[in-house]
């Protein structure tokens, strides 16, 4: 007999559109911070993302504070979001 909890699927809320709008501007913010000391963002932003480690992120412009105040889940719902937009999903 297959568990009764596994049978659903689950609903994940969306945030509120000003922290959405907020750390769409982080994210940018912690790009440019990475591209400038030399770093590949994607891969760190991956690292950050899967670890929670804030070392993956640079100290550079204030980056690693501006993003810590997110969740990674929330960071990744914001790049899930903007991937499938920017191809019309």
């Amino acid at each position: 007999m297959q568990d009764e909890k596994f049978s659903h699927t689950q609903k994940f809320s969306a945030m509120d559109k000003s922290v959405k709008n907020e750390l769409s501007e982080t994210i940018g913010k912690v790009y440019n911070s990475l591209k400038e000391k030399g770093y590949n963002p994607t891969n760190q932003f991956v690292g950050y993302i899967l670890s929670g480690d804030p070392t993956y992120i640079t100290a550079h412009n204030n980056a690693r504070n501006l993003i810590s105040r997110f969740e990674c889940d929330e960071i990744l719902e914001e790049i899930v979001n903007f991937y499938l937009a920017e191809n019309n999903f």
